[in-house]
């Protein structure tokens, strides 16, 4: 297979771009950058604009105001060129005909199609060629849907909720070829609800809320910004009662509590502190443990504050 080269250029550029619904803006002055070789997660909670961003990115919606670019040029002329392959949730696929049939014609209307075979092979589809399109579960069609995204050779991939309905296998399999994508120089961008894929596959991450870029970093930067680290222990009430929740919610720098029977987690932005109160009040936790925030606490704790910040 002859791989083509991707130009040392921006892949992705958004200059201060607005997009409402009539009196909602779900795209809100968004700025960014998609650099060649990236795979790049964007995360958000519902409402957070993520769809509509990548409608503007596709081409499917145009922006109120601001630029989208792709490659240096507009994105219906980026995907009309086969450059960019698109697997969106939106849009049921064609019924009465085959699975094969289906991804012969994504092949067949590509300018640079990869082989039939070997993009059937690639999405784990071989085995249900034959069936009809209508008839498959929904994790074989979101698999039928990658077959379409990358029937051709793109140098952009926009992926949204891609492995949803998919099994353990089938979704390792998939981010094994997303790696390999990456790794010949092409940029991968997928929306997803699945944190911990984001945290083990993409090198960058991007939070979006309201339409506007919230956190830009790797994973350990996104941790990072949250500012919390996770402590976690046992305490064992006296004389057999329950613990005592209003006492630790008056320790200093806490931001999240929770108790379940004698086990106690919380969050803290200054866990030293919180920790040497919590022994000040006589109290001795047993299997204490601390961390930093997963990406999905972290996600959770800077979505809040922004929350907490304009309301």
């Amino acid at each position: 297979m002859t791989t083509t080269a991707v130009r040392a250029t921006d892949v992705v550029r958004f200059d201060a771009v607005t997009r409402s619904y009539g009196d909602v803006r779900a795209v809100d002055g968004l700025t960014l950058t998609l650099r060649p070789g990236e795979t790049v997660a964007l995360l958000g909670p519902n409402g957070a604009g993520k769809s509509s961003t990548l409608d503007l990115l596709l081409g499917l919606r145009h922006p109120d105001s601001g630029t989208v670019s792709l490659f240096g040029t507009t994105p219906r002329e980026a995907v009309t060129t086969g450059r960019v392959g698109a697997m969106l949730q939106s849009g049921g696929l064609m019924e009465e005909v085959r699975v094969r049939e289906l991804v012969a014609l994504a092949c067949a209307l590509h300018p640079r199609p990869y082989p039939l075979s070997e993009v059937m092979a690639r999405a784990g589809i071989t085995q249900i060629a034959d069936r009809m399109v209508d008839k498959l579960s929904g994790g074989q069609e979101q698999r039928v849907r990658f077959a379409l995204a990358t029937a051709g050779d793109c140098d952009l991939i926009v992926l949204d909720e891609p492995t949803t309905g998919m099994d353990v296998t089938s979704r390792n399999a998939f981010w094994a070829t997303m790696r390999e994508r990456a790794r010949e120089g092409r940029t991968v961008l997928f929306a997803t609800h699945y944190l911990e894929e984001a945290d083990a596959i993409a090198d960058r991450v991007l939070v979006l809320h309201r339409g506007r870029l919230l956190a830009d970093g790797t994973a350990a930067e996104i941790k990072a910004k949250a500012g919390a680290r996770r402590i976690s222990f046992d305490l064992a009430p006296p004389h057999g009662g329950t613990v005592d929740e209003s006492a630790l919610r008056a320790l200093p720098f806490l931001s999240a509590l929770s108790v379940s029977g004698s086990t106690v987690r919380m969050q803290s932005h200054d866990a030293d502190a919180t920790v040497h109160a919590l022994y000040g009040l006589g109290l001795y936790p047993r299997n204490l443990e601390v961390a930093g925030l997963g990406l999905e606490q972290a996600f959770v704790a800077i979505t809040e504050a922004e929350e907490a910040r304009t309301a």
